[in-house]
C-alpha cells in the first residue's frame, strides 16, 4: 500500500521547536519532490515547504522562511519539517505530500499522494 504517514505534531509554546516526520512506503519516493502543506478550518490548503528529489533545491512560503527547514532521508524514505520559533499563526493541520512527477514544484496540484495530516498547535 502506497502511503505517507505524518507524526510529531502536538502542542508547543511559541518560540519553541517541533519536528514533523513523514514516513513514505509502498513505492520509491527518492525520484520525486516532497512537500509540506498546511490547512486551517475554513481556509484552503497552503504551501509551506518543498524539497527536490536530490534534496538540493528547497523553497519555502514567505511566512515560514528562516524558521522552518525541510529535509529528507531517501535511504529511510523519510521527510522532515523542522519548525523553529513557531508562532500561533502556524497552528494548522500539516500534511506531507509526494510529487506526481519527477520535477520540482510547489503547487499542490503537482502533488498526488497525501498523508492524513498531523495537528500542530502553537500557544502564545
Amino acid at each position: 500500500q502506497v502511503q505517507l504517514v505524518e507524526s510529531g505534531g502536538g502542542l508547543v509554546q511559541a518560540g519553541g521547536s517541533l519536528r514533523l516526520s513523514c514516513a513514505a512506503s509502498g513505492r520509491t519516493f527518492s525520484n520525486y519532490p516532497m512537500g509540506w502543506f498546511r490547512q486551517t478550518p475554513g481556509k484552503e490548503r497552503e504551501f509551506v515547504a518543498a524539497l527536490s528529489a536530490s534534496g538540493i533545491t528547497t523553497q519555502y512560503a514567505d511566512s515560514v522562511k528562516g524558521r522552518f527547514t525541510i529535509s529528507r532521508d531517501n535511504a529511510k524514505n523519510m521527510v522532515y519539517l523542522q519548525m523553529n520559533s513557531p508562532k500561533p499563526e502556524d497552528t494548522a493541520i500539516y500534511y506531507c505530500a509526494a510529487g506526481r512527477r519527477p520535477f520540482f514544484s510547489t503547487s499542490n496540484t503537482d502533488f498526488n499522494l497525501w498523508g492524513q495530516g498531523t495537528q500542530v498547535t502553537i500557544s502564545s
